[in-house]
């Protein structure tokens, strides 16, 4: 590459600063003015503000005023916002104002047209772009073709170009360390610089790498549901991330990051990925776990959390109970024996005052079922509501004229009966009639609590209707198809009984015990909610992703993850697309497999996939490194010893370390027992916890959608992975790996690893 080409590329990107720093400058004083015009407005409102009560017209008037100056001090906040959000752009594009340059001549036209491509929009005056978008149509050029003719979508429909010239720029600070052309969607070169970085405890974007593959996930816009299949460490995640920021960009004005939803493995990947969308210059998206989604509808009932779900041992009996539970047959069974319910078979409990009975099940039952076959359940409810606080009422009038109440009223102190009269006038006609309504605001106030009962639909029994549906599942479901008898399902069926009563529901009965409660209730789902992106879809079941597409009725979903690694459903992925099927429009699904692993080293993915056996597609990424070690000692002093020793080298050669062990209990004893060998290691027990720099102890089931530059893992031996169905969980830990792999067992490998080859990797033994 001749020196001239770089120092005209280098002379245009100093030209390009130069106008970034100026609207820098210009950014800063906006924001400046914003200010001073926020603190103008607030100090002139304190000062001539006169409110006038005394009239209609005069409270007219300062409603007005005080509205006008809500506005105006609205509009400074929202320039100052804007201004400040421009400015945190700016200052990131200062320093790497655009990565990527392709020449292209329009059909039909004979100029060639340069475009620079960055991580936003940048014109020096209207519609002359320096830097495109990356997520502008014409960047997607840049992503999805070689040279020659290349086609792209615009909201307008498709275009194709001649692509004459792709050029790719490593910055740092505004200087150019070097470019070279491709045909390529990105360069093996600028791919491997990035690849060979060490970890962070933050995720980054990956807009200056995105492969053709990812970049079909990134933009697709016409899809109900797009499930990305991708190996680990294959990107999936971060194009996911990149997706949202594509159609916040791409509907701005019709969608926000308030109607994205993320739902994620855990609370730590969450704090992992959180810096992500910001450092493109959008919002977060709203991010929770589907335990996290349960439990905000659920304050009473404790939900099984993460830790006990993987510790839980499901066999025999209860293993076909919960495949059950968790399958589509048991979804549809919930809807029709909830259809069933308008008319027989509904659980209502007494609404009860002062300790005794007001209004009764036996009547509230009458009532329920009083109305005709055409009200449906929602509309049952609320109409029984409705004759709930009609009678109520009629109630209330009955009791205001009983001696009783009355005498109660008349020994009142005048405190108690100003509050009694609140607000309303006090120009009655008589005494008798002043002295009815406030017998009457007594009774109202006395049985505000059975008021409440009503509204908040406290006389259903749901806990006894739950248990109703599991005994009436039978008539729904041929248990048989499951390799299940009555007997069995009954034995279950006491094991969610026995939880109720300590109030308390395994993960597996959570979403069936909420959607029968939906569909009593007539809930309607989120209908605000547009976009919805779900990670790890292996680890959740038919039954979940069923009841996610009621509560979000109006929202397309983008599902992710890697049926390598189903560490709680042990789901394939054929069976999991065919039952997505039934729940989306066949011609709206679009299935994208994202077959090429970047994380690791060709060594490490050489490795780990050898791990699984008939499992999804793996192709290893050429970067080079070492090949993975194993270490088998007779004891665990001379394990503590060898582990001690690879954390120093790891130290050494700059590489942070996750030590990964199956459980929370294997990783507690292991923090104490290096800590006594004067090791410093952080211990991450709960999900809540935050990723820090230095030597991390993980368990197993924490370490999902993580990378790190050096993985340790302990206790690899066969008392603690022997049984066929960890295959994906030994799996899952090794493929966290991106530089160095080191596993740790005593006196006997696990015979998982049976399946690799010996020429993978190199073999200790003590």
């Amino acid at each position: 590459m001749s020196e001239s080409i770089k120092q005209q590329e280098q002379r245009r990107m100093d030209d390009v600063v130069q106008k970034i720093q100026t609207a820098e400058k210009k950014a800063q004083h906006n924001i400046r003015t914003a200010k001073r015009d926020t603190q103008a407005i607030q100090d002139d409102f304190k000062n001539n503000l006169r409110i006038k009560t005394g009239t209609y017209s005069g409270m007219m008037e300062t409603a007005l005023t005080v509205r006008q100056q809500q506005q105006q001090l609205a509009e400074r906040e929202n320039n100052r916002t804007q201004a400040a959000k421009r400015l945190d752009i700016l200052e990131k594009m200062e320093k790497k104002p655009y990565f990527a340059r392709v020449d292209l001549t329009e059909q039909d036209e004979q100029k060639t047209e340069k475009i620079y491509i960055g991580l936003a929009s940048f014109s020096d005056k209207n519609d002359h772009f320096l830097v495109y978008d990356w997520r502008a149509p014409i960047s997607s050029v840049y992503y999805d073709g070689g040279l020659g003719k290349v086609k792209y979508m615009t909201p307008v429909g498709e275009r194709e170009v001649n692509l004459e010239l792709k050029r790719q720029f490593m910055v740092e600070d505004g200087q150019i360390i070097t470019l070279f052309d491709t045909d390529e969607t990105v360069g093996d070169q600028m791919l491997l610089e990035v690849l060979d970085e060490g970890s962070d405890t933050k995720m980054k974007s990956i807009v200056t790498t995105i492969q053709k593959e990812q970049n079909k996930i990134i933009r697709d816009t016409d899809s109900d549901l797009l499930f990305v299949q991708g190996a680990a460490g294959s990107g999936k995640t971060s194009a996911v991330l990149q997706r949202i920021a594509f159609l916040l960009y791409r509907y701005r004005g019709n969608l926000n990051s308030g109607q994205v939803i993320l739902f994620s493995p855990n609370q730590l990947f969450n704090d992992y990925i959180d810096q992500v969308l910001p450092e493109l210059g959008e919002q977060n998206m709203v991010q929770m776990t589907y335990h996290q989604f349960t439990n905000r509808r659920l304050p009473k009932v404790r939900v099984e959390t993460l830790k006990e779900r993987f510790e839980e041992e499901s066999t025999g009996s209860a293993k076909v109970v919960k495949a059950l539970k968790d399958s589509l047959p048991f979804f549809h069974a919930t809807t029709r024996y909830s259809e069933r319910l308008e008319k027989k078979g509904m659980r209502f409990k007494n609404i009860m005052h002062h300790g005794e009975i007001f209004f009764s099940k036996k009547e509230i039952k009458e009532i329920y079922y009083s109305f005709n076959e055409n009200y449906h359940l929602g509309n049952r409810l609320q109409a029984t509501k409705e004759a709930l606080i009609k009678r109520l009422n009629s109630k209330v009038g009955q009791l205001a004229k009983t001696d009783e109440v009355q005498k109660a009223v008349q020994g009142l102190s005048q405190q108690q009966l100003n509050e009694l009269y609140g607000d309303e006038p006090r120009n009655f006609e008589n005494g008798d009639k002043e002295l009815l309504f406030l017998a009457r605001r007594y009774v109202m106030q006395d049985l505000k609590a059975v008021q409440t009962a009503i509204l908040r639909n406290r006389f259903l029994n749901i806990n006894a209707q739950y248990v109703h549906f599991l005994r009436s599942v039978p008539s729904f479901v041929d248990l048989s198809a499951f390799g299940m008898d009555e007997a069995k399902w009954q034995e279950g069926i006491e094991k969610t009984v026995a939880l109720l009563k300590e109030r308390r529901l395994s993960i597996t009965d959570v979403t069936p015990y909420l959607y029968l409660y939906d569909r009593i209730t007539g809930k309607k789902g989120e209908l605000e909610i547009k976009q919805i992106f779900i990670d790890e879809i292996q680890d959740y079941t038919a039954y979940q992703l069923a009841y996610l597409k009621t509560e979000f009725p109006r929202a397309k979903f983008t599902m992710l993850g890697d049926l390598n690694q189903a560490i709680f459903t042990k789901e394939n992925s054929h069976s999991l697309l065919r039952e997505l099927e039934t729940l989306f429009k066949k011609e709206k699904i679009k299935v994208v497999q994202l077959t090429t692993s970047y994380r690791s080293t060709q060594q490490i993915t050489d490795f780990t996939k050898e791990v699984l056996v008939n499992g999804e597609k793996v192709t290893a990424f050429e970067r080079n490194g070492k090949k993975p070690t194993i270490t088998v000692d007779q004891d665990e002093a001379a394990l503590l010893d060898d582990v001690k020793k690879q954390l120093a080298q790891n130290d050494e050669n700059k590489l942070t370390t996750a030590i990964i062990a199956k459980s929370l209990a294997e990783c507690e004893d292991l923090f104490e027992k290096l800590k006594a060998k004067g090791v410093k290691t952080t211990l991450i027990r709960t999900e809540n916890q935050r990723l820090v720099p230095g030597t991390l102890i993980i368990p197993s089931y924490l370490a999902k959608g993580l990378e790190f530059d050096a993985v340790i893992m302990w206790n690899a031996d066969a008392k603690h992975y022997h049984d066929e169905s960890e295959r994906q969980l030994v799996y899952t830990i090794c493929s966290r790996a991106m530089h160095q792999l080191d596993i740790f067992a005593k006196k006997e490998l696990s015979p998982l690893f049976a399946t690799v080859s010996p020429s993978l990797y190199q073999l200790n033994e003590r």
